[in-house]
């Protein structure tokens, strides 16, 4: 069994009054990609927010690799790459020239034609970001977070807004990230993609963990507690029509 890469021990935050996420705990291993799902509210940024160091924690702990997130934040940020819902990039600069910006922050030198032809951008080297599709930006905000090579990579609600063959493409780029060994962390409202993507999910409501396991014993677990819905069982589906119908090339 792989070793913990994240620790999270009994954390809580709150916001006045209002407990948002509320004791919660849970490992996740290296390697692995690991999803946490749940309705708006239900406290699932907050809790990555505190992990990525964005927010303090009121109580509890999180390690990453060993190292307390809240004793030492400088190290995590090392550690880690994070793709939020809007990230913002300056305007009027080659998306080389940002990869190269970002990647001198962290103290290394890369090659920006490499990353970019890893998110299938290569074509797009000398653009703008404000020039790029809403899946391009998603891609290029992926490779911007790993330019330091980090060992855990969070992304929240990463294909919200995105048309069907953007969002199967960046599926198809997690999978990359996964398979050259960073962990992977991620929201989602979208379960098919948690269920495509995720080796484990962990499903918050009013900011307590209410399940944790993996996609197939949870749905095992429905329905061995009786759940039935009628439902036919086809070979494709109305996306899978669309894929087919336009997305032949990669546009977005």
């Amino acid at each position: 069994m792989s070793q913990a890469i994240v620790q999270v021990k009994d954390l809580h935050k709150s916001y006045g009054d209002r407990e948002v996420v509320k004791g919660i705990s849970f490992d996740v291993k290296q390697g692995e990609t690991f999803g946490i799902l749940g309705p708006n509210g239900a406290g699932k940024t907050t809790t990555l927010e505190m992990i990525e160091t964005l927010r303090p924690i009121d109580k509890g702990t999180v390690t990453v690799n060993g190292i307390n997130v809240a004793a030492d934040p400088q190290k995590i940020r090392y550690l880690i790459g994070v793709q939020t819902q809007s990230t913002a990039f300056m305007d009027k600069v080659k998306l080389t020239e940002l990869l190269e910006q970002q990647a001198a922050a962290y103290g290394e030198k890369i090659d920006p034609l490499k990353l970019l032809k890893d998110v299938n951008l290569e074509s797009q080297a000398s653009s703008y970001v404000e020039n790029l599709s809403g899946g391009q930006k998603q891609r290029f905000s992926i490779a911007a977070a790993l330019v330091h090579q980090p060992k855990v990579f969070f992304l929240d609600e990463p294909t919200t807004g995105l048309d069907p063959q953007a969002r199967r493409r960046l599926w198809e780029l997690i999978r990359m990230v996964k398979k050259q060994g960073t962990t992977v962390i991620l929201t989602t409202h979208y379960m098919e993609e948690a269920e495509m993507l995720c080796d484990r999910v962990a499903i918050m409501d009013e900011g307590a963990i209410v399940a944790l396991d993996t996609p197939e014993n949870l749905v095992r677990q429905l329905l061995k507690r009786g759940f039935k819905k009628e439902r036919k069982v086809e070979q494709a589906d109305l996306e899978d029509v669309f894929i087919d119908l336009t997305g032949k090339e990669l546009r977005g």
